[in-house]
């Protein structure tokens, strides 16, 4: 509690002092800029410290850019006006849906039970899950959920206590799995960050199909490593899982058939996936697809939500997308975007001379800015816009830099890292030294793949 409050006065200090210094500082030849730069730094800070909310720190430098006159309104929160937050809120009332029907968990419960209840199947069970949900449930956290009630009613059964190897193995592997895999489909709220911040600095319109296309072989690579990766760091204890197979099959009995909220719910999303699939024909923004799924599913008489499902949607992660598309918008038009590319990713010119290096270079890059960060999403909206503009000031793909960048964010070997992450650590199954060895593993195991996709695969389907 003490570090955590040091922690916020820090942060508190440096929100007020490094804005003030640079708004006044006698650098660079545009004042307008300078004030930008000032106004953002305040932004990233408070993101990086967590000084106040994300949402709120993300509207309080947009408000500072409008009434301090750095720009107009229409550019100070010209992120509001964007697709990416409402596609987030879209993919946010489908997620809601799919969790108030019950589909997401009927899916689980029904994938482990396919697979087989030995501990080595329901690991791979929960990791078929964790990739499958994230179609239907795209928040990173509310898979952990809906995987962790599947589990501890497991564990129940099985008599699996906190800190055995059983227990660690599942719910390391749920935690984690959940955090990688809305990187490698356009789902959670990195991912959709990413992809509007890539349409918003270089004008590429970047389909749904074209990025799960891309990161496909990874993802498939991802799944058989992390089920025998902690097969092998987590052998486990002697177990009778016979009676898991009974447990499944009770709890799909008292789901019953499909219901009618079930029913509608899954008609909403499979359209929503077939026609996300389809984008490269058909060429319907993946935003207004997900906007427009979403706002089906809270139709009266149509879809599954009310007023009160509504009311408990988190809005503030549509807000902090939001601002930072602003943020973005700001600098770019102010022209200090500039000074911040030179100062961020300069030195990185120089080191890119191959296509080999293109690849491990902004991934490795990208691992360390997320140690330094945190949180996944303000990492993205703090150092995108440059990394973009740096791509094009120095010929390189806009597209293929900044998804490298993107899926980096998913490397994660701290707690702190993600929400997700403390979710999954919350239940007590596993401590901070097990999500360092099967993190440190896995993302650099998805480096060597990238290693080979971004060189050979991408420039096949349409990525240069």
């Amino acid at each position: 509690m003490a570090s955590q409050t040091g922690r916020t006065t820090i942060g508190a200090v440096l929100c007020m002092a490094v804005p003030v210094a640079l708004w006044f500082a006698p650098i660079g030849p545009d004042e307008t800029a300078r004030h930008a730069l000032a106004v953002a730094a305040f932004m990233i800070i408070a993101w990086i410290t967590e000084t106040l909310p994300h949402a709120l720190a993300g509207l309080v430098g947009c408000y500072l850019f409008w009434v301090l006159g750095v720009v107009p309104f229409r550019t100070a929160f010209s992120g509001f006006a964007d697709q990416t937050p409402w596609f987030l809120f879209g993919a946010a009332l489908l997620g809601t849906m799919a969790t108030k029907s019950g589909l997401a968990r009927r899916l689980a419960y029904l994938v482990i039970r396919r697979t087989g209840t030995s501990y080595s199947r329901i690991l791979l069970g929960l990791i078929l899950t964790s990739f499958l949900l994230t179609f239907f449930v795209p928040s990173g956290i509310a898979c952990v959920v809906i995987m962790a009630a599947v589990a501890l009613g497991l564990t129940e059964v099985l008599g699996v206590a906190r800190g055995s190897n059983f227990g660690r193995g599942i719910f390391i592997t749920l935690t984690y799995t959940a955090g990688i895999f809305d990187k490698m489909v356009i789902a959670g709220a990195a991912s959709i960050l990413g992809r509007g911040l890539i349409e918003k600095s270089a004008g590429i319109h970047v389909y749904w199909s074209l990025w799960l296309f891309a990161f496909l072989p990874c993802a498939l690579v991802t799944i058989l490593s992390t089920w025998r990766l902690i097969v092998w760091l987590y052998p486990p204890e002697k177990v009778a899982t016979e009676v898991a197979g009974q447990f499944l099959d009770d709890e799909l009995k008292k789901m019953g058939a499909l219901s009618r909220m079930e029913i509608k719910t899954l008609v909403l999303m499979l359209l929503a996936v077939a026609l996300w699939m389809t984008d490269l024909i058909h060429h319907i923004s993946p935003a207004v697809i997900g906007i427009g799924a979403g706002l089906l599913g809270a139709a009266p008489g149509l879809g599954v939500l009310d007023q009160e499902d509504l009311k408990r949607v988190n809005y503030l992660p549509v807000f902090f997308v939001a601002a930072a598309i602003g943020m973005g918008d700001v600098l770019m038009e102010t022209k200090a975007l500039s000074t911040v590319t030179a100062g961020m990713f300069g030195w990185m010119g120089p080191l890119i001379t191959n296509r080999f290096a293109f690849a491990v270079i902004p991934y490795w890059t990208a691992f360390v800015y997320h140690l330094l960060l945190g949180n996944e999403v303000s990492m993205l909206a703090a150092s995108m816009p440059a990394l973009l503009n740096f791509a094009a000031s120095s010929g390189h793909s806009p597209l293929a830099l900044g998804m490298i960048w993107a899926f980096a964010s998913g490397g994660k070997i701290f707690v702190y890292q993600s929400g997700v992450m403390v979710m999954g650590y919350s239940y007590g199954y596993f401590e901070a030294r097990d999500l360092f060895r099967v993190g440190l593993g896995l993302t650099i195991l998805e480096s060597l793949v990238l290693l080979v996709l971004a060189p050979f695969y991408w420039p096949l389907i349409g990525i240069r």
